[in-house]
């Protein structure tokens, strides 16, 4: 099913390329608005590897924006975020 998802952390073309690079193999393609905020992913995912998603997402420092992370999820997330964006900006 495809879906529009909110992420937090996704500032710019970097974080919208390593999102759609990590993402491409297991999920397929994806697109990144980088319009609006949240920044919103629509991909094809259904809803038993929803999991899957988000526990991918976390783990490039972008989580889905409805999670509730604790202080530590928080800071954690967004450390990560500065690193996938920076691959990203590297691999364009």
């Amino acid at each position: 099913m495809k879906r529009t998802l909110e992420v937090i952390n996704v500032k710019c073309g970097g974080c919208a390329g390593t999102l759609k690079k990590a993402l491409l193999e297991e999920f397929g393609e994806v697109e990144v608005n980088l319009d609006i905020n949240p920044r919103q992913i629509t991909l094809e995912v259904s809803d038993e590897d929803m999991d899957k998603l988000s526990l991918k997402l976390k783990s490039l420092g972008y989580p889905l924006s409805s999670e509730n992370l604790n202080t530590i999820e928080k800071i954690t997330t967004t450390a990560k975020s500065f690193v996938s964006c920076a691959v990203g900006k590297m691999d364009a």
